[in-house]
């Protein structure tokens, strides 16, 4: 299942983080980060809950870039 998420981040280079940081989350296939509009699509692996999973990748996404905010 694939969904789209809007995000505050405020730079590229942030946004690299945070697409490297959703990634490498349990529960995630793949992940894009597309700091032109500012929205992340992520792609959940088979029988995972998203709305969980994306608690963790936010968690993940603050470690590495401490202002940027996923808009769940």
């Amino acid at each position: 299942m694939k969904k789209t998420y809007k995000i505050d981040v405020d730079c590229a280079n942030c946004a690299n983080k945070m697409e490297e940081a959703a990634k490498n989350t349990a529960g995630i296939k793949d992940a894009t980060v597309n700091f032109m509009t500012l929205k992340m699509i992520v792609e959940f692996e088979d029988g995972t809950e998203p709305a969980a999973v994306m608690k963790d990748v936010l968690k993940n996404c603050k470690k590495v870039e401490d202002d940027c905010e996923i808009f769940l």
